[in-house]
């Protein structure tokens, strides 16, 4: 059983490793042939591949250079350095998480009051579906700056967080903005699961419950909402990966300069350093597989206790 799972696994990882190499032979051979033409060398197909693997500054980063990459920027760093993969990785995720519980909150709420609300339904519905079709990196600019203007940046003001923790944390500076762009785009999954799962019963389980004469909060609690755990957990996990995407492009505009975004793929991006934007791109993707198979264990653990699954 294992071997079934675990083998196309790595057909598919051993395919996208073979890909990602020829790739980067066919992207970076052109500097290669380039420099060996200024120095009036010939260069043999060994030297040429040999060499568009070890480039400091690639178009497109071998495998083994960005694992060497985040070796450099996660086990040589102090976590606590501010050149440190590990320190600007905890500031997204700290950022994800915030935007993350406000966005799903806000979304859990407005998908009760759509299903138990006609008016909200027919009135609130349709602007949340609109609200997902402006290009997030126009608003989030604006957010940042509007928040920063009326003072609402810092998770605690400077002394509420000394009084509780001695100093400031540095992922508390000016996160509310960034977190209020991973909520907006976090909450729209959990806006529409919800609604579908809140909806999932039928007439003969409505019904039912009717005839007991149950009132409309009893049969959220006993129906609807048991109902809709399935459609919750997997409005969860999109909506978990599109919080880490509005945190890191909330970055980009944020200030002071932190983050996976701001301080490690935008700087990376300003002065060429491709090896270090691709190891913050593998950062950001195993943070998100690993937030997202927590909420997978959850869901597991929860529905097998509520009898859903085997």
């Amino acid at each position: 059983m294992m071997t079934k799972t675990v083998l196309p696994i790595l057909t598919v990882v051993a395919a996208i490793m073979v890909i990602w190499y020829a790739a980067s032979i066919g992207m970076n051979k052109k500097w290669t042939y380039d420099q060996a033409g200024r120095a009036g060398v010939e260069v043999s197909f060994t030297e040429m591949v040999a060499d568009t693997w070890a480039q400091e500054r690639p178009v497109l980063p071998a495998p083994h250079q960005v694992v060497a990459e985040l070796y450099r920027s996660t086990i040589q760093k102090d976590i606590s350095s501010k050149k440190s993969l590990v320190f600007h990785g905890w500031i997204t995720l700290s950022t994800t998480l915030l935007g993350f519980v406000f966005g799903t909150g806000m979304g859990v709420l407005l998908a009760v009051g759509i299903v138990h609300n006609r008016a909200m339904d027919m009135g609130v519905m349709p602007w949340a579906i609109a609200s997902q079709t402006v290009p997030i990196l126009a608003i989030a600019p604006m957010i940042v700056v509007v928040m920063s203007n009326v003072g609402a940046t810092d998770l605690l003001d400077k002394e509420t967080a000394t009084a509780m923790f001695g100093y400031q944390p540095a992922f508390m500076k000016g996160i509310l903005p960034k977190a209020a762009i991973a909520a907006y785009l976090s909450f729209f999954p959990v806006v529409v699961g919800m609604v579908k799962g809140l909806r999932s019963p039928d007439h003969m389980q409505l019904d039912l419950l009717k005839t007991y004469n149950a009132s409309k909060s009893r049969t959220f609690w006993a129906l609807r909402l048991p109902s809709s755990t399935p459609y919750l957990f997997t409005s969860l996990k999109i909506g978990m990966a599109a919080a880490l995407v509005g945190a890191i492009v909330a970055e980009l505009s944020a200030v002071p300069v932190r983050g996976l975004g701001g301080a490690w793929m935008l700087s990376g991006s300003y002065y060429g350093q491709t090896l270090r934007i691709w190891a913050g791109l593998l950062a950001a993707a195993t943070l998100a597989a690993t937030l997202v198979a927590m909420i997978s264990w959850i869901e597991r653990r929860s529905l097998k206790k509520m009898g859903m699954t085997q």
